[in-house]
């Protein structure tokens, strides 16, 4: 009974008939009808012009959204347990060339006005220093916590008060919206870039990259042929992102995601250590608790020596998390 990741979830079957139905001789890289369509495919989900480009992979979606706000003397504010700085091994710095990451508090894992203006405070020897040239956040959090749009307001005031691009990091992009229930519009804010996450909510290999201005979506291009992700057969990815995106099967698989997390976390009482925005579930838990869930057939990750994590995905049994809410309860 897996709880580990929604990484790990299947490809959902809408996703798999696009993909078949995209196996035929088209115009190589991105320039099949496919590829062509996504950007009016998110402008359509957006209610406003967007360029969209897809990506294989969410470290990659990231940096080159970033590589567009961010030059190699630069730094990118986030949150000091976001993603970028703990779980892609580097890859901004590598693709922004040498670009550094300059880290922020917030609780929740979420970013604030206050929290980003100590970090902007403490720029102040002008050359010597690496200045701020972008801020990144991600929605949800590396939590589960998902900003509100009042929330991103703020940041997205700060950000343009300070000259600087902000980024989303949207993996769960999906599992946030369908929280706030409100349109990706307003989950999204004032961003200029979003990674528009696909492979956890029932994608195979593809993400997207939303690009609130055209020129920076111009220049992601060229970045991401130099960085070795324009693939030949690039309708296949778009094939994907489009299934999912242009008959609401994102917001479905976000909210049967959302609601298997939500019975998890029913059984945990004051073991839980984060309100449940989204499909992630964090709680208080022994290391002989553990055990005892894992002989039950459970898997799930140790988040600290005091904490586990356990992800709930678009298609987890309802028996498997029925049986993990009873576990968690009984113990």
């Amino acid at each position: 009974m897996q709880f580990l990741s929604d990484n790990a979830a299947r490809v959902h079957p809408a996703v798999w008939a696009a993909m078949q139905g995209a196996d035929s001789a088209d115009r190589p890289y991105d320039g099949d009808a496919l590829s062509q369509r996504m950007d009016e495919a998110f402008s359509a989900l957006f209610g406003r012009d967007v360029a969209a480009i897809w990506v294989a992979t969410g470290t990659a979606a990231n940096c080159l959204a970033l590589t567009t706000m961010v030059q190699p003397h630069g730094g990118v504010i986030c949150h000091r347990e976001a993603h970028i700085e703990m779980d892609e091994c580097g890859a901004p710095g590598f693709y922004l060339h040498g670009a550094k990451l300059l880290l922020a508090d917030g609780e929740g894992a979420k970013l604030t006005p206050e929290g980003i203006g100590a970090v902007l405070a403490g720029i102040t020897r002008g050359v010597h220093q690496v200045p701020a040239q972008a801020i990144s956040i991600t929605q949800a959090s590396e939590y589960g916590r998902a900003y509100r749009p009042e929330e991103l307001e703020a940041i997205g005031m700060l950000a343009k008060e300070h000259g600087l691009g902000l980024h989303m990091d949207g993996a769960r992009f999906a599992n946030a919206t369908a929280f706030l229930n409100c349109g990706p519009a307003e989950s999204a804010g004032p961003v200029d870039a979003l990674s528009f996450g696909c492979v956890k909510n029932g994608g195979m290999d593809a993400e997207a990259i939303v690009f609130f201005d055209q020129e920076q979506a111009d220049l992601a291009r060229w970045r991401r042929k130099r960085a070795g992700h324009l693939q030949s057969k690039g309708r296949y990815l778009a094939a994907q992102v489009l299934a999912l995106i242009e008959n609401g099967l994102w917001l479905e698989n976000a909210r049967a995601a959302n609601a298997a997390a939500r019975e998890v976390a029913s059984g945990a009482a004051d073991r839980l250590l984060h309100p449940v925005e989204g499909n992630e579930v964090f709680l208080r838990m022994t290391g002989a608790e553990r055990a005892v869930l894992r002989a039950q057939g459970f898997a799930f990750y140790d988040w600290d020596d005091q904490a586990v994590r356990m992800v709930a995905a678009w298609d987890t049994p309802p028996e498997h998390v029925t049986a993990l809410a009873r576990a968690i309860a009984s113990l």
